[in-house]
């Protein structure tokens, strides 16, 4: 007992170090996690705030009766007209809701009126220059329907605000769940309704480096993830390892909700980085935090650095104030023996 009592007290307390790969089982390899050249493809993305989203418009027709705004495009066509001053072409509603329909005939103020009246206003405009028009007037572009197209981010409530046509809630549905939502949301206002929707910023899943510092505490970065990330990646972020970086480091995963079991990953880096071994490699999943531990006699021998660095200043100073007196004490014994002889 005392040659115990000895033993511990010489070699201090000993943190037990649980992420240690000796004392972790061997993984059957049905169950080994993925890694660089052994990747699993990542499940169905779920949208989430705050995601940014793209909506293409492919085919959108107003529903009847739809009512002329500035900026829509019509397909005005006009039977009667002499040959070399034709009426057949797209003409666009201004600001002031009218249509330039040319020097000869003038403008018709259309904003407002549904296509039939629209046909109406402009066959009685034309009267007072030609002999019985007829005119056919057809909606090309609706100015409100080309707003849909964009890019839309993600509301904290889940919700996309699609401006004039409402808002549509998207939190937790796939690309597919999200353009069929959509679409059940703008039959409304629509006919022949056809959308294109795609994530173009996945800023809601990514996964963590952590450094952990000696004295400098944790640093944290958070980096968004595409399904194809690896260790390497991830320490590239991060411009690589510094100085006082040990080589020790870990995958620490997610675990299910309801446990509470550490579920850690122990990365080889040397054989990684040097070797060019992938079993360690490992492919990072959504949630993933890498962590990184300092080397603790580089980072211990920087903290006496910074520490003592403020008395060796102090010191310098000192020496060099005694200095500088030695010299004027030296300088004034020569200047008085000169005058003495």
């Amino acid at each position: 007992m005392l040659a115990l009592c000895w033993l511990t007290v010489a070699t201090g307390c000993q943190a037990i170090d649980f992420h240690a790969s000796s004392l972790q089982a061997p993984v059957p390899p049905e169950l080994a996690p993925p890694s660089e050249l052994d990747m699993v493809s990542l499940p169905a993305y779920r949208i989430e705030p705050p995601d940014m989203i793209r909506i293409e418009t492919l085919a959108l027709v107003p529903r009847p009766p739809y009512r002329i705004d500035a900026h829509d495009a019509l397909m005005i066509r006009v039977f009667g007209t002499p040959e070399k001053m034709p009426i057949d072409d797209y003409y666009s509603v201004s600001e002031e809701g009218i249509v330039d329909l040319g020097p000869a005939y003038g403008v018709v103020r259309v904003s407002g009126l549904t296509i039939d009246e629209a046909s109406e206003a402009i066959r009685r405009a034309l009267q007072f220059v030609l002999q019985q028009p007829e005119v056919s007037v057809q909606l090309a572009r609706s100015a409100g329907a080309a707003e849909i197209s964009g890019d839309y981010l993600i509301q904290p409530d889940g919700t996309v605000n699609l401006r004039g046509f409402g808002a549509v809630h998207l939190s937790g549905k796939t690309v597919t769940e999200a353009r069929r939502a959509l679409l059940e949301h703008l039959e409304q206002y629509f006919d022949s309704l056809q959308l294109g929707v795609d994530v173009v910023g996945y800023n809601s899943e990514g996964y963590y480096v952590i450094v952990a510092g000696v004295n400098s505490g944790e640093r944290v970065s958070r980096f968004p993830i595409t399904g194809k990330e690896t260790v390497l990646d991830a320490v590239g972020q991060i411009k690589g390892l510094t100085r006082v970086s040990s080589k020790t480091m870990w995958v620490a995963r997610a675990a299910p909700g309801g446990f509470d079991a550490e579920q850690t990953l122990p990365v080889d880096w040397d054989a990684v980085a040097r070797g060019g071994a992938t079993g360690t490699n490992y492919q990072l999943l959504p949630g993933d935090r890498l962590y990184i531990v300092d080397d603790n006699l580089v980072a211990a021998n920087d903290f006496i650095g910074r520490v003592t660095s403020p008395i060796r200043r102090l010191l310098s100073i000192s020496l060099l104030g005694t200095d500088m007196v030695r010299g004027m004490q030296v300088l004034g014994r020569t200047y008085n023996r000169q005058r003495m002889y």
